[in-house]
């Protein structure tokens, strides 16, 4: 693995600074990196002196000796890159959402199918947390039975003032159920152990901010897999006084116990990150999670040497796409957005 070698193309989100991290530490050898932006590339460089900073896309995709390209483009974006890298060779490593609409998606499963190569999407709230890892261990290893109902919550710091132009541009970002809750829709279906899910319903809203028509502040889904239930649900509203940029949890109801996930903060005066609580019919229990293992980008690099899907198969990667997208699309639209007419 360690002479597998990747590069990244867009760093318009800082998750990118996550995906670059995590192939480093599965043994991928970063070897270079196109910015748009001046200001983007600067604090990257120091962050991955190793990386050369190349001029022009194509010099990346033209090379042969790199087999992976990882990306955190403006979401609209994201398709099309994902689709030159395939063309060109390349596994693709896309920051979430996948792709915008439903004709993105479509394209993408054309193109990788017709060129073999591998399209993922890192998933953080999953693949980076390492309590809601082992939690998906215990869950799918039936400590609490029968998964009845999974609920997941994204709340996020809005930071607007920090905010390129197409945070604030629907058409842009994809909008909140296809951006943020693509993560709840990946949960969903991994601890539900489901290959697809019913939408039920979906509304997206702007309560907070008349003066961004184009924001969605608050989102929710409510799916449907089998006997599982679940509800999602994401938001712009993270006060200031919060430690962190949001306290992301995950809540997995089975017939014989529950989990909690509090990802990034515990509101009960635990410090750190990490906090998996478990009830089953011996005891409740808080598990540390501290050396739990990230699995995700090892058996990612694995996939792309062996030509596998251990790390997350694809067809699970397009249908969270998709329930994201569809979820989007059919919204009952609230708020500010219902009295404009949005």
């Amino acid at each position: 693995m360690s002479a597998l070698r990747f590069a990244a193309i867009g760093l318009d989100h800082p998750h990118i600074f996550g995906q670059v991290t995590a192939l480093n530490a599965a043994g991928a050898e970063f070897a270079a990196f196109h910015a748009t932006l001046p200001e983007q590339a600067e604090g990257f460089a120091r962050m991955f002196p190793q990386a050369k900073r190349v001029a022009d896309e194509r010099e990346i995709l033209e090379d042969e000796s790199i087999g992976i390209v990882t990306s955190a483009s403006i979401p609209s974006d994201r398709a099309a890159l994902a689709v030159r890298a395939m063309q060109h060779g390349k596994d693709v490593l896309m920051d979430k959402p996948g792709a915008t609409t439903q004709a993105q998606i479509d394209e993408l499963r054309r193109v990788q199918r017709e060129t073999g190569r591998i399209f993922s999407v890192f998933f953080s709230e999953r693949h980076e947390s390492r309590a809601t890892v082992k939690a998906a261990e215990l869950v799918r290893g039936g400590a609490i039975g029968d998964v009845v109902q999974i609920l997941g919550l994204g709340p996020h710091r809005a930071n607007l003032a920090a905010r390129p132009p197409w945070f604030f541009e629907r058409e842009r970002y994809g909008g909140i159920l296809c951006d943020i809750a693509s993560h709840q829709v990946d949960q969903f279906l991994w601890f539900a152990q489901a290959e697809d899910a019913e939408i039920v319903a979906s509304l997206v809203a702007n309560y907070a901010h008349p003066e961004h028509p184009g924001l969605e502040d608050y989102g929710e889904i409510h799916l449907r897999a089998g006997r599982t239930h679940g509800l999602a649900r994401v938001d712009w509203y993270t006060p200031d006084g919060l430690s962190t940029w949001g306290d992301g949890r995950l809540f997995v109801l089975g017939t014989q116990g529950y989990v909690e996930v509090r990802k990034y903060c515990d509101l009960g005066g635990r410090t750190g990150e990490n906090h998996l609580l478990l009830v089953d019919g011996v005891e409740m229990r808080r598990i540390d999670c501290a050396q739990a293992p990230l699995p995700f980008a090892p058996a990612f690099l694995a996939d792309v040497r062996d030509r596998t899907e251990t790390a997350m198969p694809q067809e699970h990667t397009y249908r969270v796409c998709e329930i994201a997208v569809q979820a989007q699309a059919r919204a009952e639209r609230l708020g500010y957005l219902a009295k404009e007419g949005s």
